[in-house]
């Protein structure tokens, strides 16, 4: 693809969504990032901001119509907002829960739905979805989380299967804790069972911890543009935790990759 490469990054007020937004606009690409508030939003050197929310139908059709409008075409959609939920399974409302996969993965589908057509019409284009490593590990007290993730492998998986005839192809990343506001600020189910309280307390830490000590979202950002603007692969993993994580999921027995899973979130 060349320099003038049209980019859509959704979800680019603070984070992954914003870096990715950053590192497109230094490779030349045209990149429109989408926000919820325009007004509150801070400007980004070479992207155009859009206000969109991914939870409003309405909003997006008329988000993407704008940027066709002004841009001719998408080349690229970049999938990257979300919003994360901590708690138990069973302390997580319906309504919680709802809320959670309204914005992680109808978000992606209303978006995609809204940028296909003209992605077929021209007969080519890239999607990239942000997903996580709990997109194909389990992560204790982050369940609704990690099944949304889950939904987002499946969805990307499947529609590269219907879209590649028509020129386009879907690619996941798959980052591990990333040092973003999104994970330091996570909140949590509203609803509180005493028997989960202290194993909840010690997640709650244990990720707060990882959260501190992992790296800021630039290489994240950097695997989303080769992922976007490079040779096609389905599944991209950050280098460092992410990349090792793979790794031992596929190759390695499921208990010593369950033992470590419990370490890394301070379970006994």
């Amino acid at each position: 693809m060349s320099n003038s490469t049209v980019v859509v990054v959704t979800g680019v007020s603070s984070g992954i969504g914003r870096a990715a937004a950053e590192r497109f606009a230094e490779r030349g690409c045209r990149v429109f990032g989408t926000v919820r508030n325009r007004a509150k939003a801070q400007p980004i050197a070479g992207v155009e901001l859009v206000e969109m929310d991914v939870r409003d139908d309405a909003s997006v059709r008329l988000a993407i119509q704008t940027i066709i409008e002004r841009a001719k075409r998408i080349d690229v959609l970049v999938n990257s907002a979300g919003v994360t939920l901590l708690g138990a399974t069973e302390e997580t409302s319906v309504a919680e829960a709802q809320t959670l996969f309204d914005t992680n993965v109808l978000g992606i589908l209303r978006t995609i739905q809204a940028v296909l057509p003209q992605m077929r019409e021209q007969g080519a284009g890239r999607i990239v979805n942000v997903s996580s490593v709990l997109g194909f590990l389990p992560a204790p007290y982050m369940g609704l989380y990690s099944a949304s993730k889950h939904a987002v492998e499946g969805l990307s998986e499947t529609m590269d299967h219907e879209v590649r005839r028509f020129g386009i192809r879907v690619a996941l990343i798959e980052p591990s804790f990333t040092k973003t506001n999104l994970d330091l600020n996570a909140p949590q189910a509203a609803a509180r069972i005493s028997a989960y309280d202290s194993e909840r307390s010690v997640v709650a830490l244990a990720i707060q911890s990882n959260v501190q000590k992992a790296p800021l979202p630039d290489g994240v950002a950097s695997t989303i543009v080769e992922a976007a603007l490079g040779p096609w692969k389905m599944r991209h993993t950050p280098k460092g935790e992410a990349s090792l994580l793979s790794k031992l999921r596929r190759f390695m027995p499921a208990g010593p990759v369950e033992k470590g899973l419990r370490k890394t979130f301070g379970l006994a």
